[in-house]
């Protein structure tokens, strides 16, 4: 089969390398970064390259068009017009991308072109959206679902003691984007960065845990009072980039002229920070994902914890974040590939959460990679 896998960037690389070793693939990526592109060129000869131009969607529809399947990797703000994109040139595709509209939008558009489309193939949303959903099949009745998750680098230096796991221009979304949760039944919306609280995670640190607006479709899916999603850093962080937000730093409006350029402070900013936010080669980080379900099971009350801690693998110098998200997508693509998963529209990930081979293929696929979720069950009083 061949496969086109849309952006080189830090998941894309290793989304590209993982399926590359798969015989029942031929796979080429594109990328507007030459230097992106070399790297995995160097790393993986067998790969086809192609440096284009992927924010123009009627590009990427042709682009596409001569392939089996695509992975959609580009950045957030690009990808659900990419996702459009792929869906008009009738492709079957697993996308990573995390963008601020309703993926529902495009359902009819893809089920009219016959196409299956993952959507949210990452860590959460992503596998611990499968496992979570797999949780709740479980139970008669369920109550709430709590979800902690986080990229960290595993040494912290100051001044920002962060490191941008995945693409900077999605971590500054998180920032600034409204978080939605349920609570009592009724969606709340809440500034991002609020509520903050201290978690402690044994053999990791205590860390800082904040909304932000990563429930996504499981307030749709899934019918619980109670749904709530936030992120985790370490401490300090929440005030660090409140400091900045409130200061107009990420505001995407061009109201800054350089050089006689209009510019965003947005613009601005991440020509600052993202430089100091970048990994050096080597440098190890980390992921952290937990997940507590909480329902009625033959009429005990019951908890469902899910856990995954991951670190980075310097036998294949693969980030963990990159991992944990590259490997959930690429196992996803496999499951279309193999004819195991065929639903047309857009599919959340939590659908495939209701399958339990699809569970037990997507655990082994990462399980065999080095990824590992645990999960422990307990009744509760």
């Amino acid at each position: 089969m061949n496969v086109i896998v849309l952006g080189a960037g830090l998941v894309g690389g290793p989304i590209t390398y993982d399926l590359s070793k798969d015989n029942q693939f031929s796979v080429t990526v594109a990328d507007y970064s030459e230097n992106a592109l070399s790297k995995i060129k160097a790393k993986c000869p067998n790969v086809a390259t192609l440096q284009k131009d992927l924010s123009d969607p009627s590009n990427v529809t042709t682009l596409v068009s001569d392939y089996d399947l695509v992975v959609n990797a580009v950045p957030g703000f690009m990808g659900f017009e990419t996702a459009k994109a792929i869906i008009k040139a009738k492709k079957n595709c697993v996308c990573i991308a995390f963008y601020e509209e309703d993926p529902f939008e495009i359902d009819q558009l893809a089920k009219d072109n016959d196409v299956t489309m993952i959507m949210d193939c990452g860590v959460y949303p992503g596998m611990g959206s499968i496992l979570i959903m797999d949780a709740v099949q479980r139970l008669d009745k369920v109550e709430s679902v709590l979800t902690y998750v986080g990229g960290l680098p595993e040494v912290r230096e100051w001044p920002s003691e962060y490191k941008a796991v995945f693409s900077p221009v999605d971590v500054i979304e998180e920032y600034i984007r409204p978080a939605r949760y349920i609570e009592n039944g009724f969606e709340v919306v809440r500034p991002a960065l609020s509520d903050p609280e201290f978690i402690h995670f044994p053999k990791v640190a205590t860390l800082e845990a904040f909304n932000t607006d990563g429930l996504r479709t499981l307030a749709q899916t899934i019918d619980a009072p109670n749904m709530k999603e936030k992120t985790l850093r370490y401490p300090g962080h929440i005030e660090k980039m409140a400091v900045l937000r409130e200061l107009g730093f990420f505001s995407k409006e061009k109201t800054l002229e350089v050089n006689g350029a209009k510019v965003s402070p947005l613009e601005m900013t991440g020509q600052v920070l993202f430089p100091n936010w970048q990994l050096k080669p080597g440098e190890a980080d980390l992921t952290i994902f937990q997940s507590i379900v909480e329902g009625i099971k033959d009429g005990k009350r019951t908890r469902i914890t899910i856990d995954m801690n991951d670190r980075y693998c310097p036998e294949t110098d693969v980030i963990s974040m990159a991992r944990t998200t590259g490997y959930t997508a690429t196992n996803a693509l496999r499951l279309v590939a193999n004819g195991m998963y065929h639903h047309k529209g857009i599919s959340p990930p939590e659908y495939l959460g209701k399958d339990v081979d699809c569970v037990e293929f997507m655990k082994k696929g990462l399980a065999e990679r080095g990824v590992n979720y645990s999960e422990s069950i307990e009744a509760i009083s």
